[in-house]
């Protein structure tokens, strides 16, 4: 069949009709669909150069620009002299990235370093608290490595993704236990602890201060992490210089900023004399401070701790056994534990006693050994006789300060304990700072009932009465001052990296207790009896002769559980049974340097055991700091004062 051609009116030929339109309607949905795919495409990539492209350029930068903090070196803690009591070393720490750590990464390390059972249960502690922690940095998990492990580590990182080994200063305690529990440790963060302190600038890798100054001082020591950022390639190699200049925006290193060093109030050499003369003791404190500024000049608790192994290195059969010990040496037993302090208490009774006119001058009690109060009978610890109250000091007649209690009565002793800062803490604001207890007669009431004998137990310093040492050496530095009650001061300054002093804290009065000065008189010439006169509980188990001092002894019994404690073994002398012993004094008598508590714990007579303590401490100190010699006693008068 033959095609038929058709003319148009103009002379022009075209094919059949109907089929051109339709082909340029074609063609024209054609060049809209692939102009509008054009205009889609210019669009999205619009978006992505221009509206997102910092965006995009930014994760992909992400990728290979990475961040690491650099340590700061942790403040020193030095004592008055400048010695290191607190400092820093360098060490190998190992890190990991916890969310590349596998157990395969684990299982190589422990065979390739010999890992313990305490280290791998270390690192996969330290492992969960990492992973918990938003940023994904590495964490520390392994510190204070030896150089020949840190080598297998660095030969080994191409096989060990996420691994690294860095050259960091590490705490470090250079005079090992001395002054433990005043300057305390570190450890790692808890979860929990990186929860709460990374806004604060914490990452779960850090060392924090857990115990002492190192926990109570830890804004001022731990100074400010800096940061390095650096770029690597897809295997986790550093780039060059050059080209991480490129990738990275801003400065490529943050430097950190050192923490400051605390000057301390403490004097190392005393410190480690009373350590020293502590030595042999299984439980107990002393405190040794400056009456007329309040500054501590050493404060020992036994037993004791080396930092060092608190710090990073403490294996769980260690902590277990510390834990385990029943003298508690986790107890900071100068400031927090308390105690009844027996007879070195009787201050506050005859203090009491004679702001009231209830102990006249020149009257004598008569002390047959025994006391009767409510058919009850009540023991001295001896047989005294005729005394005046200087003499009843002196001999430490407990039938002298119950007749006094029987007239003054427990809240009269109450108050004067609470003047002399008993019965709440002192301030310091470390390790738990105690208030103790000074009971009175509504506190027993709200106890069930009060009773006439509760008196004469607090009268002694026994029964429901409870201190620290460190408030019965701010009272007794008190008592030889004149009535200025300080809180007591362990820090003297402040000091940035550069030794120039941040802030310097200067001596701060609690209060000026308004103690006539003839009843002050009185309670110190008894005082001076004790240790300088045939029959002073001090005197009697060794004579102190280099610079007339003044002090009191104390025995404070204990309730015995018997049960509980017949369970408990003979720890050097110490046992749960036993009587607390005390000493408290000072020294020179008229002009006082230092005052000194001794507490020995579960120990035994306070003239026995406690004295001759302090009675070594004092002469060590006199004999260092003053000619050879010393200074002749003064002769008494004939009211015992010297």
């Amino acid at each position: 069949m033959l095609l038929r051609s058709t003319t148009s009116s103009d002379g022009s030929r075209s094919g059949t009709g109907p089929a051109m339109p339709a082909l340029h309607r074609r063609l024209r949905w054609v060049a809209l669909i692939g102009i509008g795919a054009f205009v889609v495409l210019v669009g999205r990539l619009w978006q992505l150069q221009v509206m997102r492209g910092d965006s995009y350029f930014e994760r992909t930068v992400s990728n290979v620009v990475k961040e690491r903090y650099l340590s700061s070196v942790r403040g020193k803690i030095l004592d008055a002299k400048g010695v290191p009591l607190a400092d820093n070393r360098p060490a190998f720490n190992i890190y990991a990235t916890p969310k590349q750590f596998t157990p395969a990464i684990q299982a190589e390390l422990t065979r390739m370093l010999g890992l313990s059972d305490d280290e791998i249960a270390k690192i996969g502690d330290r492992i969960e608290v990492g992973k918990k922690h938003p940023s994904g940095l590495p964490i520390v998990i392994l510190e204070d490595q030896g150089r020949d492990r840190a080598a297998l580590i660095e030969q080994a990182l191409d096989r060990l993704p996420g691994i690294e080994i860095r050259h960091e200063p590490y705490r470090f305690y250079p005079q090992g236990d001395l002054a433990a529990h005043l300057v305390g440790y570190m450890t790692q963060m808890t979860a929990g602890e990186v929860d709460k302190l990374a806004n604060q600038g914490y990452d779960a890798s850090e060392l924090v201060g857990r115990y002492g100054l190192e926990a109570a001082w830890e804004n001022y020591l731990r100074g400010k992490k800096g940061i390095e950022r650096f770029a690597v390639d897809a295997r986790g190699q550093r780039l060059d210089d050059r080209t991480a200049a490129s990738l990275i925006d801003g400065a490529r290193t943050v430097p950190p900023v050192p923490g400051a060093n605390l000057v301390l109030t403490i004097d190392a050499d005393l410190q480690r004399l009373a350590e020293k003369a502590m030595a042999h003791v299984a439980a107990g404190a002393i405190v040794i401070v400056e009456p007329k500024t309040g500054k501590l000049r050493a404060i020992v608790s036994r037993p004791s701790f080396d930092p060092n192994i608190m710090t990073g290195h403490l294996t769980r059969q260690e902590n277990e056994l510390m834990l385990s010990d029943p003298r508690k040496p986790f107890i900071d037993k100068a400031l927090r534990a308390t105690y009844p302090p027996g007879s070195i208490f009787k201050f506050a009774t005859a203090i009491a006693a004679l702001e009231d006119g209830q102990a006249p001058d020149g009257e004598t009690i008569n002390c047959t050994g025994e006391y009767q109060l409510s058919g009850t009978t009540f023991k001295c610890n001896g047989t005294h006789g005729k005394l005046d109250l200087i003499g009843a000091i002196q001999h430490s007649c407990d039938v002298f300060f119950w007749k006094l209690a029987e007239r003054v009565g427990i809240d009269r002793i109450a108050a004067v304990a609470r003047e002399y800062g008993f019965g709440s803490p002192t301030n310091l604001g470390l390790n738990g700072d105690s208030g103790g207890r000074i009971p009175t007669k509504e506190w027993y009431e709200q106890q069930g009932k009060y009773k006439i004998g509760f008196a004469t137990n607090s009268a002694i310093g026994q029964g429901d009465v409870e201190v620290t040492v460190v408030q019965m050496a701010m009272a007794y530095a008190a008592l030889a001052n004149g009535g200025t009650l300080f809180v007591p001061q362990v820090v003297d300054r402040v000091e940035a990296s550069d030794g120039h002093t941040i802030v310097a804290y200067q001596p701060k009065i609690a209060k000026e207790i308004k103690t006539p000065a003839d009843a002050l008189d009185t309670w110190r010439r008894g005082m001076w009896k004790v240790s300088n006169e045939p029959g002073g509980t001090a005197f009697d188990h060794g004579r102190f002769d280099l610079v007339p001092m003044a002090g009191k002894t104390g025995t404070a019994e204990v309730r015995k559980n018997h049960k509980k404690d017949d369970d408990l073994r003979d720890i050097e002398g110490w046992h749960p049974t036993r009587s607390h012993a005390w000493f408290a004094g000072w020294a020179p008598a008229q002009d006082p340097e230092i005052a000194i508590i001794v507490f020995v714990e579960h120990g035994g007579s306070g003239g026995r055991i406690a004295w001759p303590i302090a009675k070594q401490i004092l002469e060590a100190y006199f004999t260092k700091s003053r000619p050879p010699g010393g200074v002749l006693i003064e002769k008494p008068d004939a009211k015992g004062k010297p």
